[in-house]
């Protein structure tokens, strides 16, 4: 069995217990502020990059069309749950690309390999994606 990594100089060895996000704030104040974080966050996201651009245009044209492909609830929530994930895959490459860029700005190797397997993520979620899609058209017209 390996040991655990000892904790870095200045943290505490284990997590405070009841501490919130937000230090004195809760609930719904918290539950609030997140929901204007996302929103911020798909703001920017669609103001700024071209995929995640192509992505929520996918998403507005398949929402009428996996109504016609899906002959039951749950097909149609793979199918919609398909988009909504590609998009998260998406913001997320997004935000680690703008991380790297942010700590490293130069052309670093380490950076390359980092942002190289993000997107490989992303393709991973845009494969399923089209099983998903491709599986529920022949099962509904094909089979």
């Amino acid at each position: 069995m390996m040991d655990a990594i000892p904790p870095r100089e200045g943290t505490a060895s284990r997590p405070v217990h009841g501490q919130a996000a937000l230090p004195g704030k809760g609930g719904l104040v918290r539950i609030g502020r997140a929901f204007w974080n996302t929103m911020g966050g798909f703001r920017e996201g669609l103001a700024t990059e071209a995929a995640i651009k192509q992505e929520v245009a996918l998403g507005v044209l398949a929402l009428p069309v996996s109504i016609f492909i899906a002959d039951n609830l749950w097909v149609w929530a793979a199918l919609m749950g398909s988009i909504a994930l590609m998009l998260a895959a998406e913001f997320l490459n997004t935000a680690i690309e703008r991380l790297c860029n942010h700590v490293h700005p130069e052309r670093h190797e380490a950076i390359k390999v980092t942002k190289d397997l993000a997107s490989a993520g992303v393709f991973c979620v845009i494969a399923i994606t089209a099983m998903v899609w491709i599986l529920a058209v022949v099962d509904r017209f094909f089979l």
